[in-house]
Protein backbone atom coordinates (compact mmCIF):
# COMPACT_ATOMS: atom_id res chain seq x y z
CA UNK A 1 0.00 0.00 0.00
CA UNK A 2 1.70 3.64 -0.94
CA UNK A 3 2.11 6.16 1.61
CA UNK A 4 0.59 9.54 1.13
CA UNK A 5 2.91 12.57 2.04
CA UNK A 6 1.07 15.46 2.35
CA UNK A 7 2.36 18.94 2.32
CA UNK A 8 1.61 22.13 3.38
CA UNK A 9 3.45 24.38 0.94
CA UNK A 10 4.39 28.25 1.18
CA UNK A 11 6.88 30.43 -0.59
CA UNK A 12 10.02 29.72 0.98
CA UNK A 13 9.07 26.36 2.56
CA UNK A 14 7.17 23.23 2.74
CA UNK A 15 6.01 21.02 5.76
CA UNK A 16 5.69 17.43 5.10
CA UNK A 17 3.93 14.44 6.69
CA UNK A 18 3.85 10.80 5.40
CA UNK A 19 1.38 8.59 6.85
CA UNK A 20 0.47 4.76 5.90
CA UNK A 21 -3.11 3.73 5.01
CA UNK A 22 -3.94 3.62 8.48
CA UNK A 23 -3.34 7.32 9.11
CA UNK A 24 -0.53 7.01 11.53
CA UNK A 25 2.57 8.98 10.53
CA UNK A 26 5.55 7.56 9.80
CA UNK A 27 7.40 10.67 9.29
CA UNK A 28 7.59 14.73 8.75
CA UNK A 29 9.41 17.60 8.03
CA UNK A 30 10.21 20.87 6.85
CA UNK A 31 12.19 21.89 4.27
CA UNK A 32 13.19 24.79 1.89
CA UNK A 33 11.79 25.19 -1.55
CA UNK A 34 15.75 25.95 -3.07
CA UNK A 35 17.49 23.34 -4.51
CA UNK A 36 18.68 22.08 -1.74
CA UNK A 37 15.51 21.70 0.41
CA UNK A 38 13.64 20.32 -2.35
CA UNK A 39 16.22 17.50 -2.81
CA UNK A 40 16.43 16.97 0.42
CA UNK A 41 12.59 16.48 0.41
CA UNK A 42 12.71 14.43 -2.69
CA UNK A 43 14.71 11.73 -0.88
CA UNK A 44 12.79 11.64 1.98
CA UNK A 45 10.00 11.04 0.22
CA UNK A 46 11.82 8.50 -2.10
CA UNK A 47 12.88 6.24 0.54
CA UNK A 48 9.36 4.54 -0.01
CA UNK A 49 8.76 2.79 -2.71
CA UNK A 50 4.87 3.65 -3.29
CA UNK A 51 4.32 6.87 -2.62
CA UNK A 52 1.57 9.93 -3.63
CA UNK A 53 2.40 13.32 -3.08
CA UNK A 54 -0.53 15.63 -1.34
CA UNK A 55 0.15 18.98 -2.31
CA UNK A 56 -2.99 21.88 -0.69
CA UNK A 57 -3.36 24.54 -3.56
CA UNK A 58 -1.94 23.06 -6.54
CA UNK A 59 -3.61 26.24 -8.32
CA UNK A 60 -1.77 28.76 -6.07
CA UNK A 61 1.41 28.90 -3.91
CA UNK A 62 1.39 24.83 -4.63
CA UNK A 63 1.90 25.28 -7.90
CA UNK A 64 5.61 25.76 -8.45
CA UNK A 65 6.44 22.97 -6.20
CA UNK A 66 3.56 20.31 -7.34
CA UNK A 67 4.94 20.37 -10.91
CA UNK A 68 8.97 20.61 -10.02
CA UNK A 69 7.09 17.07 -8.57
CA UNK A 70 5.48 16.14 -11.13
CA UNK A 71 8.65 16.95 -13.48
CA UNK A 72 10.63 14.52 -11.64
CA UNK A 73 8.37 11.61 -12.00
CA UNK A 74 6.03 11.80 -8.76
CA UNK A 75 2.55 11.23 -8.48
CA UNK A 76 0.65 14.16 -7.25
CA UNK A 77 -2.77 14.68 -5.99
CA UNK A 78 -4.31 18.13 -5.67
CA UNK A 79 -6.06 18.67 -2.15
CA UNK A 80 -7.96 21.99 -1.98
CA UNK A 81 -7.67 23.84 0.83
CA UNK A 82 -11.08 24.09 2.18
CA UNK A 83 -11.14 20.50 2.31
CA UNK A 84 -8.04 20.46 4.57
CA UNK A 85 -9.81 22.99 6.60
CA UNK A 86 -12.33 21.43 7.52
CA UNK A 87 -10.63 18.13 8.59
CA UNK A 88 -7.93 20.58 10.59
CA UNK A 89 -11.53 21.83 12.37
CA UNK A 90 -12.95 18.34 13.04
CA UNK A 91 -9.73 16.82 13.69
CA UNK A 92 -8.29 18.85 16.36
CA UNK A 93 -11.66 20.72 17.72
CA UNK A 94 -10.26 24.09 16.50
CA UNK A 95 -9.22 26.24 14.19
CA UNK A 96 -5.69 26.77 14.65
CA UNK A 97 -3.28 26.34 11.70
CA UNK A 98 0.42 25.21 12.11
CA UNK A 99 2.29 23.81 9.51
CA UNK A 100 2.45 20.38 10.78
CA UNK A 101 -1.14 20.18 11.45
CA UNK A 102 -2.13 21.73 7.72
CA UNK A 103 0.30 19.10 6.71
CA UNK A 104 -1.07 16.23 8.40
CA UNK A 105 -4.83 17.56 7.15
CA UNK A 106 -3.63 16.97 3.47
CA UNK A 107 -2.39 13.86 3.67
CA UNK A 108 -5.58 12.76 5.79
CA UNK A 109 -7.87 14.31 2.87
CA UNK A 110 -5.60 12.61 0.63
CA UNK A 111 -6.13 9.12 2.20
CA UNK A 112 -9.76 9.73 2.45
CA UNK A 113 -10.85 11.43 -0.45
CA UNK A 114 -11.44 9.08 -3.62
CA UNK A 115 -11.55 11.47 -6.56
CA UNK A 116 -8.86 14.39 -5.97
CA UNK A 117 -7.72 15.66 -8.92
CA UNK A 118 -3.92 14.01 -10.09
CA UNK A 119 -2.33 16.67 -11.71
CA UNK A 120 -0.62 15.47 -15.34
CA UNK A 121 2.62 16.85 -16.82
CA UNK A 122 1.06 20.07 -19.52
CA UNK A 123 3.03 18.41 -23.10
CA UNK A 124 3.53 22.43 -23.41
CA UNK A 125 5.14 22.59 -19.95
CA UNK A 126 7.29 19.44 -20.96
CA UNK A 127 8.68 21.01 -23.99
CA UNK A 128 9.27 24.40 -22.42
CA UNK A 129 11.24 22.91 -19.87
CA UNK A 130 13.46 20.95 -21.99
CA UNK A 131 14.48 24.06 -23.85
CA UNK A 132 15.27 25.46 -20.63
CA UNK A 133 17.45 22.93 -19.85
CA UNK A 134 19.30 22.72 -23.04
CA UNK A 135 19.76 26.92 -22.49
CA UNK A 136 21.68 26.29 -19.44
CA UNK A 137 23.27 23.93 -21.14
CA UNK A 138 24.42 25.75 -23.63
CA UNK A 139 25.53 28.49 -21.63
CA UNK A 140 27.41 26.16 -19.85
CA UNK A 141 28.99 25.09 -22.67
CA UNK A 142 29.59 29.03 -23.85
CA UNK A 143 31.07 30.54 -20.64
CA UNK A 144 33.51 26.71 -20.61
CA UNK A 145 34.69 27.41 -24.11
CA UNK A 146 34.57 31.17 -23.65
CA UNK A 147 37.14 31.36 -20.49
CA UNK A 148 39.16 28.11 -22.05
CA UNK A 149 42.55 29.66 -22.69
CA UNK A 150 44.73 28.42 -25.76
CA UNK A 151 43.40 27.20 -28.93
CA UNK A 152 40.00 26.01 -29.25
CA UNK A 153 39.04 22.62 -31.45
CA UNK A 154 36.54 23.36 -34.48
CA UNK A 155 33.94 21.33 -32.18
CA UNK A 156 34.38 24.13 -29.05
CA UNK A 157 34.32 26.52 -32.29
CA UNK A 158 30.96 25.19 -33.50
CA UNK A 159 29.42 24.75 -29.83
CA UNK A 160 30.14 28.25 -28.86
CA UNK A 161 28.63 29.55 -32.32
CA UNK A 162 25.41 27.22 -31.78
CA UNK A 163 25.00 28.59 -27.87
CA UNK A 164 25.89 32.32 -29.12
CA UNK A 165 23.02 31.91 -31.81
CA UNK A 166 20.93 29.84 -29.35
CA UNK A 167 21.08 31.82 -26.50
CA UNK A 168 20.47 35.29 -28.60
CA UNK A 169 17.29 34.15 -30.41
CA UNK A 170 14.37 35.58 -28.88
CA UNK A 171 11.40 32.71 -28.17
Amino acid sequence: MPVIIGMDPHKRSATIEVINELGNMITAGEFGTDQIGYAEMLATGRRFSERVWAVEGCNGVGRHIAYRLIHDGEAVLDVPAKLSAQVRVFGTGNGRKTDPVDAHSVALVALRTPNLVRLQADPELVVMGMLVDRRDELGRARTQTATHTGPRSCFQRNLLREANRFLSHQL
